[in-house]
């Protein structure tokens, strides 16, 4: 199993947020303080949790304080102090390896944004202790509970103005804007004009996630949510949700795992190409492969091409399918198929060794669902003994239900 988290956004990201949602889902922020010492800021900021209410609900608000006499505050920095800083810091790998990844990311981001290099950045306000502490100590939380994978929703775009290092600037920011269309972001408007996606909050989700869109198969173990500072007509939560991939997993029937279904219309393929499509998809490792035959636009006749495959072999498959047909795109849709349980028997007839297939349900009843034998074998026993396929298959039949019962 692989250890997955979500990033449910419906009032946005920042990086309190995200270290909030953290906190509460169990993560200590003493392991964060102490942590976060290794970068010999502690002097230039405190980390401080509450529990808070937002519309009903409870969660956890992080707040990295910063104070007002401080001759850092609001110092700005550039990437290649930024990295030294997490370099040096002696960090656990990972951690530090998704700290490097997310200033990068940001820095070409601001760096598109102002036409310059990205070594020339100016952080301002996200190259600041907060937004360090921010970016940390969210790694360092991920990297505590053991987090592989990090998916994330889509993204609402707020509204209205914010004050910045540069003036007053429409939201979404344009770092924000740019680190969104970096990764095809999906974004939408949920009727709340402020900033709900900050730089920090973007930065985290265009770099460590690896997709966007819906919650993706999981077994959910806990949810933690993460406050905002602001009131909102919905509660402004960071929800991040922890669980194992159910690519997998058991039922009283059998194993249910992931499959990916591709599907494409054609109505001007010539059909010979068929039977040669269906053997590279078969070789590439899909699990089936049909057709259907379908009326199209202008009263054509055509075919629907269906392919089930595993989510290893999707890509193959889909690199087949644009290679060898005249498609031009492709539905890609994730389901589930329930397995049951399957072994083996070899049985001996007057024809010779046969195969037969059994199958199981799951769980300590396990019951005896199927008896099939392997065809292949019996055509083989059919073939060397000019005996009726039909003849075979009912022989291996009886024979194993005569050992059997």
């Amino acid at each position: 199993m692989t250890k997955i988290a979500y990033l449910d956004c419906p009032a946005g990201i920042a990086g309190d947020m995200c270290l909030g949602a953290l906190v509460d889902l169990g993560v200590p922020l003493e392991y964060l303080i102490a942590q976060l010492q290794r970068l010999g800021l502690e002097e230039q900021y405190q980390l401080q949790a509450q529990g808070v209410q937002r519309q009903g609900q409870a969660g956890t608000q992080v707040q990295v304080c910063l104070p007002e006499s401080s001759p850092t505050h609001g110092h700005h920095r550039h990437l290649p102090e930024i990295e030294a800083l997490i370099r040096q810091a002696g960090l656990p790998p990972q951690v530090s390896a998704w700290s490097l990844k997310i200033f990068q990311t940001l820095a070409q981001a601001e760096a598109a944004v102002h036409g310059i290099p990205p070594e020339r950045v100016h952080f301002h306000e996200v190259g600041a202790v907060d937004a360090i502490v921010d970016i940390v100590g969210t790694c360092l939380g991920l990297d505590y509970l053991g987090v592989e994978k990090l998916y994330c929703s889509a993204l609402p775009t707020g509204g209205g103005t914010v004050q910045a290092a540069h003036g007053r600037l429409a939201v979404p920011v344009p770092a924000v804007l740019q680190l969104w269309q970096s990764r095809q972001v999906p974004v939408y408007d949920n009727g709340i004009v402020a900033e709900l996606v900050t730089p920090t909050g973007a930065a985290i989700a265009v770099s460590l996630a690896e997709a966007f869109g819906a919650v993706p198969a999981m077994t959910l173990q806990k949810i933690g949510l993460g406050a905002g500072s602001k009131d909102f007509p919905i509660a402004n939560f960071l929800r991040l949700w922890l669980g194992e991939s159910s690519e997998s997993f058991p039922t009283p029937w059998g194993q249910t795992e992931t499959i990916i279904r591709l599907e494409t219309q054609l109505d001007d393929l010539n059909p010979q190409v068929i039977g040669y499509l269906f053997e590279q998809l078969y070789q590439q490792g899909a699990l089936e492969v049909f057709t259907q035959a379908i009326g199209m636009k202008k009263s054509r006749p055509g075919i629907l091409l269906t392919v089930l495959c595993l989510p290893e072999t999707q890509q193959a498959c889909q690199e087949i399918l644009f290679q060898e047909t005249t498609t031009l795109g492709i539905r890609v849709t994730p389901q589930h198929r329930l397995i049951l349980q399957r072994e083996w028997q070899t049985v001996e007839t007057p024809y010779g060794p046969a195969r037969v297939k059994l199958a199981y349900s799951q769980g300590p009843n396990r019951k005896l669902l199927n008896v099939q034998p392997e065809f292949e074998d019996c055509v083989g026993l059919a073939q060397s003994t000019g005996r009726p396929w039909q003849q075979i298959y009912q022989t291996v039949m009886g024979v194993w239900y005569s050992k059997n019962n």
